[in-house]
């Protein structure tokens, strides 16, 4: 029966090292991962190596009858493995940003590891803990039981910590650390009673891998999440550049019409306000805005083009859908694109239509214009405008803008904005936007 834990547990030694050999290649590896985060994981794994590869050494050693080979192995499987819980002590302070030299707990800590160091340098000169016969068997002394003792103590206490900073950590650290601090903590209770397999050791390196893949994950949430904070500030910073050149257009146009028509002037002046306070409100949201909204600041931009154009401009609308959400600054930069690229003083009025419609799992716009003819490869045609609301589309609800030509001249844009309950399955299955 020996003879088969024998062979089991050199299995599984072997299977440990090629998996916290995983574990380190991942940890160096891994750019998600902050950087504290990663030499923590990094040191973790180098230690487990470490202690994988003298218990793998040791069962050999046993195994061989070799007891040369098997006092070292397990006197550096038994330092390694104790140097695991201190690491994860400081890992778990960090995380609640507590200054080591004054925490109680790491001090504690330290204590007990300094008792178990002096406990496993004792075993070297005596046999009342544990001793290796000529013959290369491994025997447990009288007092082995103290041995485990401050190994066991550490664990508590860091199980102890734990509960009590729970409220400074997330579900995940929390689950986490609680799996890597249990699981050879229940290995090492039911090795007391039951010598032969390494449960203490099957036990540290689940928990390790465990806790890996929790913070992992926890890790990459955070990254996908700083990544759409820092796009939607991006976003921001991107509206804030107002278009100069309306702006410059408006304000010439306001001008002369101060002494033409004084009358217009007035109602160009009252839309501009109206645009200038939308568009403000608009830079600040990060959230989806009604349809109502977001057509009323396009309506504000188009009471001062057609107050500049006057009858050169003629905008028609088909919005019976108005009942849907989408992101802000998407219709009016549209309308904008299309008068600036689209209008032509010297050929017909410039003509505009901007429709909506509800659709089998959401809502549809299409702004379309009869201006000067339109080629989809022309990269440059589309700015940062047009590129800013495909993002802002993917971004907050997965939707898309397409722009084709229109048959007899001019350019058609449709936004798909998806209905609330696809937005999130349609983020990673949205249609290409083109």
């Amino acid at each position: 029966m020996l003879h088969w834990m024998d062979l089991l547990n050199s299995t599984m030694g072997v299977a440990g090292l090629m998996l916290t050999t995983l574990g380190l290649v991942l940890s160096i590896v891994c750019r998600p991962l902050e950087r504290w985060t990663r030499g923590y994981f990094i040191t973790n794994f180098s230690i487990m190596i470490v202690y994988t590869l003298s218990v793998t050494v040791s069962n050999f050693a046993v195994f061989y009858s070799l007891p040369f080979l098997l006092k070292p192995s397990v006197f550096m499987e038994s330092l390694s493995s104790s140097l695991l819980m201190p690491l994860l002590t400081v890992y778990l302070l960090r995380l609640c940003r507590e200054n080591l030299s004054t925490s109680p707990l790491f001090i504690a800590v330290m204590m007990l590891w300094t008792v178990y160091f002096a406990l496993l340098l004792f075993t070297q000169f005596t046999t009342v803990i544990y001793s290796i016969g000529a013959d290369g068997v491994y025997r447990r002394g009288a007092l082995y039981p103290l041995l485990l003792i401050p190994p066991a103590a550490t664990m508590l206490l860091n199980l102890a910590g734990l509960w009590r900073r729970r409220r400074k950590l997330t579900g995940r650290q929390r689950l986490a650390l609680l799996i890597y601090i249990a699981a050879p903590l229940l290995g090492m209770v039911i090795q007391m009673f039951f010598y032969g397999l390494l449960l203490v050791a099957y036990g540290t390196i689940t928990g390790a891998l465990a806790m890996f893949v929790f913070i992992l994950s926890e890790q990459v949430d955070m990254t996908i999440r700083q990544t759409r904070d820092n796009a939607e500030k991006e976003f921001s910073l991107r509206v804030l550049q107002m278009r100069p050149h309306f702006i410059y257009n408006a304000m010439t146009s306001i001008y002369y019409l101060i002494d033409t028509d004084p009358q217009t002037a007035k109602e160009a002046i009252r839309g501009f306000s109206n645009y200038l306070h939308r568009n403000f409100n608009a830079v600040t949201k990060t959230e989806q805005v009604s349809f109502e909204e977001e057509l009323a600041h396009t309506q504000a931009y188009l009471a001062v083009e057609e107050a500049r154009f006057g009858n050169r401009l003629q905008v028609s609308y088909d919005i019976p859908h108005k009942r849907f959400h989408l992101p802000p600054l998407t219709l009016e930069p549209i309308v904008e694109n299309a008068v600036k690229h689209g209008m032509d003083p010297d050929c017909d009025p410039f003509r505009i239509l901007i429709r909506t419609r509800a659709l089998d799992g959401g809502s549809e716009i299409t702004v379309e214009n009869n201006g000067t003819d339109f080629n989809p490869g022309e990269s440059n045609r589309e700015g940062v405008g047009l590129s800013n609301v495909r993002e802002r589309l993917a971004l907050m609800c997965s939707g898309s803008l397409e722009i084709t030509q229109r048959e007899g001249g001019g350019a058609i844009a449709t936004l798909w904005i998806p209905a609330p309950d696809q937005q999130e399955k349609n983020q990673y299955n949205r249609p290409a936007s083109k």
